[in-house]
């Protein structure tokens, strides 16, 4: 991570009225697609949003889950989050801080995690231990949408700010989603620096 967490929080925070706003470009829109498209929950299903932001994904998520969990770490963001939900009359979501290696996603289970554009801003080392605290929550789908490296990065593309992000390559997450338990079962690229992955919990032998 480039920054502590206390600093990409306070800077979140600080951009939160903003933010829903900065999020114009047709690639962050068409993963915000594909997220909700994979997603897909149904009405028993909880769902556990990381790095939740503004709610965005959470809220488009509600109606046609049980519950949906936000977690963020910036107040500012969940702040926003919870204004809009209050607007539009969403009541089965509940958002509050976490982390993706505390999640703090409460003793319901969960039945499938989300996140979208932020778990750049992990280490590949964070990242793969991240992905192992989402499959010990024993999801039975992990959609990930997220800046990543489809080919070599080009630190001149808009989606890639070395001095706060950190993305991964598609292969190294592949590689930590198979080694966590999960079958990769799509892979949707937006843009060279931009991509939607899904994961499936593989079956135990008691299953």
């Amino acid at each position: 991570m480039k920054k502590t967490i206390e600093e990409h929080a306070a800077r979140f925070s600080h951009i939160a009225a903003e933010y829903d706003d900065s999020q114009d470009s047709d690639e962050y829109r068409a993963c915000v697609s594909l997220v909700v498209h994979y997603a897909d929950p149904s009405p028993e299903d909880v769902v556990l949003d990381l790095g939740t932001g503004t709610g965005a994904i959470a809220l488009a998520l509600a109606p046609d889950a049980k519950r949906v969990v936000g977690r963020d770490i910036s107040e500012g963001m969940l702040e926003q989050a919870r204004t809009k939900a209050a607007e539009v009359g969403i009541e089965n979501v509940e958002f509050g801080e976490g982390r993706f290696r505390e999640p703090n996603a409460g003793d319901e289970q969960v039945d499938i995690v989300v996140t979208n554009f932020a778990m750049h801003h992990l280490s590949d080392e964070e990242k793969r231990e991240a992905i192992g605290v989402i499959a010990d929550l024993e999801p039975r789908r992990f959609v990930l949408g997220d800046v990543m490296f489809f080919g070599t990065p080009d630190p001149d593309e808009p989606f890639y700010s070395p001095e706060v992000d950190d993305p991964a390559t598609v292969g190294f997450l592949a590689d930590a989603l198979t080694d966590a338990g999960f079958v990769l079962t799509a892979v949707e690229s937006v843009h060279e620096q931009v991509g939607v992955l899904v994961a499936e919990r593989a079956p135990t032998a008691d299953e």
